[in-house]
C-alpha cells in the first residue's frame, strides 16, 4: 500500500513540476513573460489581439494553425494497433512480457518528433496532459469499484440478464461507462458462472460500457468534452435518447435471443436460490460519488480552481491538476479503507488497470498526428461535412481512435463549417442550438450524429473505449475465455453491432427521424 501512495505521489509530483518547467521553457523560448500573465479570461472569450500576439511568437497564425506532421508519422500508431490485435494471438509470451516497452517506447517515438523535428511541444504536453485526465479518472473508479461486492443469489436467466443489462446502461449515465462497467461486470459474470460464455461480455461491452452512456456528459468522455465545450448539460439527454433507447432495445433483444438457446448450466436449481441482493463494501459508493464529483474541478471552466497556465498551438489553456490528484488520492484511500472480504471476493488485481495504463499512453501519444491530420482534412473541406459524413466518420475513427479526441475533432470541423470556432463557448452554444444560422442542415442534427457516432461506436473494437479493454481483462482474469482482437471484430461487432448502428443511422439520420422529432 506505501508504494502504491508513493507511486501516485510521485507521478502527480513529476506532473505538477514537469508542467510548470515545460511551460515555463516554452514561454521563455516562445514569447515574453508579460504575454504569458494575460488573463485567461480574454482567451476563453476570444480576445482576438492576444491570440494574434500569441500566435505570432508561437509560429503559429491568429487561428492557432500549425505545422502539420508528415503522413507516414502514422505508422508508429498503426503498429501498435497491429500489435495490441496480434500479440496475444501470435507472440503471446513476448507480448504480455514487454508491451508496456512497446506502447511506451512507440509514444515516445512520436513525441519525440514532434518535440526535436518540429519543435512543437504543444501537442506532446496536451497529450500528455488528457492521458492523465484518462488515467486519473479510470485508476479511481477502476480501485473505488473493486472494493464493492454484489452478490445475486440467483440463477442467470435471458430475462435476469436483459434486466441487468439494461439497469447498467442506465447506471452508466450516473457513474460513467467505466464506473458501471467495474461496478457490475464481475457480478454479471457471477450471475451466469454456470453458463457464462464470451456473448455475455461482448453485450455487456456494448450495453454498459458503450452504447448506454450517451445520455449525459458523465456517461463518457466525449460528450463531457463537449460539455465543457459548452454543449449544454441536459442536451444529450433530450436529443440522445430516442436513439439510445432503440439500440438499447435491439440490443437486448438480440441478447435475449442468444441467450436463450444457451442450454449450459440448466442442471441449475433455482428453486435452491434465494434471490437476495448482498453487498459488501457499500461505503465505496461514497468514493465513487467523490470521484465523479471531481470531475467538474476544471480550471478552465472554474477561474477558481487551480491550473498550470500555458499556451499550447496559440491558445492559453490551464491544465488541470486538482481534478486528477484528488481522483488519485481516492483511489488510494478506497484501497486502503476497502472491505478486504470485497476485495478478495472480486479477486481484485491491479493487472487490468496496469494494461490500460501502458497501452493507453501509446495510443495517446501515437494518435497524435492521425488526428491532427483528419482534423486538417475535415477543415480543408468543409463541403464533405454533412450529418452522414459525420456519423460515419466519428463512427469508424472510434472504433480504432479513443472516442473522445475523435468527438473532439469533427466538432470543431462541424462547428467550422458553420463559420464558428469551437474554443469560443458561446460559438458553441449557438451551434447545439442551431441559432443564427441560415437555412441548410440542423446543426443539431449535426451535434446529434457526433455525440451518438462517438459513443456507440466505441464499441467496435476492444480499444475504441477504455472500459472495453478492462471489461476483457477482468473477464479473461477470472477464466472467461474472450476474443482476440480481430476475433472481436469479426465474430461480433461487424455482425451484430455494425448492422444496429447502421440501422440507428437509416432510422434517425437518412430518414430524418430526430430531425423531425425537434
Amino acid at each position: 500500500m506505501k508504494k502504491l501512495i508513493v507511486l501516485s505521489m510521485t507521478l502527480l509530483l513529476s506532473l505538477g513540476f514537469g508542467f510548470t518547467s515545460f511551460a515555463d521553457h516554452h514561454d521563455e523560448g516562445d514569447h515574453s513573460t508579460a504575454t504569458t500573465m494575460v488573463d485567461s479570461n480574454h482567451a476563453a472569450h476570444g480576445d482576438s489581439t492576444h491570440a494574434t500576439a500569441v500566435a505570432h511568437a508561437e509560429g503559429h497564425d491568429a487561428h492557432g494553425d500549425h505545422h502539420l506532421p508528415p503522413t507516414w508519422l502514422v505508422i508508429p500508431f498503426v503498429l501498435l494497433l497491429l500489435m495490441i490485435a496480434t500479440g496475444p494471438l501470435f507472440f503471446a509470451h513476448f507480448w504480455h512480457k514487454n508491451y508496456p516497452i512497446v506502447a511506451v517506447a512507440l509514444g515516445a517515438l512520436v513525441v519525440g518528433y514532434y518535440i526535436f523535428v518540429m519543435h512543437d511541444t504543444g501537442s506532446g504536453i496536451h497529450a500528455l496532459a488528457e492521458y492523465i485526465q484518462f488515467i486519473a479518472l479510470l485508476a479511481g473508479l477502476f480501485m473505488a469499484a473493486g472494493g464493492i461486492l454484489i452478490k445475486v443469489d440467483k440463477a442467470g436467466t435471458p430475462m435476469v440478464n436483459v434486466v441487468l443489462l439494461i439497469i447498467g446502461a442506465v447506471l452508466a449515465n450516473v457513474i460513467g461507462t467505466t464506473g458501471a462497467s467495474m461496478l457490475l461486470i464481475r457480478p454479471f459474470i457471477r450471475l451466469n458462472q454456470d453458463r457464462v460464455k464470451a456473448y455475455h461480455v461482448m453485450f455487456f461491452i456494448f450495453m454498459v460500457s458503450n452504447v448506454g452512456g450517451s445520455l449525459t456528459p458523465i456517461g463518457d468522455p466525449p460528450l463531457f468534452l463537449g460539455f465543457l465545450k459548452g454543449v449544454p448539460f441536459a442536451w444529450t439527454l433530450t436529443h440522445n435518447v430516442v436513439p439510445w433507447m432503440f439500440a438499447i432495445t435491439l440490443l437486448a433483444i438480440l441478447f435475449f435471443i442468444f441467450d436463450s438457446k444457451n442450454k449450459s448450466g440448466d442442471d441449475v436449481v433455482s428453486a435452491e436460490k434465494t434471490g437476495k441482493i448482498t453487498i459488501k463494501g457499500s461505503k465505496n459508493f461514497i468514493w465513487i460519488l467523490l470521484i465523479i464529483g471531481a470531475v467538474f474541478l476544471d480550471p478552465n471552466v472554474f477561474s477558481w480552481v487551480p491550473g498550470i497556465e500555458t499556451v499550447i498551438h496559440g491558445q492559453l489553456i490551464k491544465i488541470s491538476f486538482v481534478r486528477e490528484a484528488i481522483m488519485l488520492s481516492i483511489a488510494c484511500l478506497s484501497y486502503y479503507f476497502a472491505d478486504q472480504s470485497a476485495l478478495k471476493g472480486n479477486e481484485f488485481e491491479f493487472e487490468p488497470i496496469k494494461e490500460v495504463a501502458f497501452i493507453f499512453i501509446g495510443i495517446f501519444f501515437t494518435m497524435i498526428p492521425a488526428l491532427q491530420l483528419v482534423g486538417d482534412f475535415a477543415k480543408q473541406n468543409p463541403e464533405l461535412i454533412t450529418t452522414n459524413a459525420l456519423y460515419w466518420l466519428t463512427g469508424a475513427l472510434s472504433g480504432v481512435l479513443d472516442n473522445a479526441p475523435t468527438y473532439v475533432n469533427f466538432l470543431t470541423a462541424a462547428v467550422a463549417s458553420k463559420g464558428g470556432d469551437v474554443a469560443v463557448m458561446s460559438d458553441v452554444v449557438h451551434f447545439s442550438a442551431a441559432t443564427g444560422y441560415a437555412e441548410g442542415t440542423d446543426s443539431r442534427v449535426m451535434l446529434t450524429a457526433i455525440s451518438v457516432a462517438s459513443v456507440f461506436f466505441g464499441a467496435m473494437t476492444y480499444i475504441g473505449n477504455a472500459p472495453n479493454f478492462m471489461v476483457k481483462s477482468i473477464a479473461e482474469q477470472v477464466g472467461v475465455t474472450m476474443p482476440s482482437f480481430f476475433s472481436y471484430i469479426a465474430k461480433y461487432s461487424l455482425i451484430i453491432l455494425l448492422p444496429i448502428l447502421a440501422l440507428v443511422w437509416f432510422v434517425f439520420f437518412y430518414l430524418g427521424v430526430i430531425e423531425a422529432l425537434m
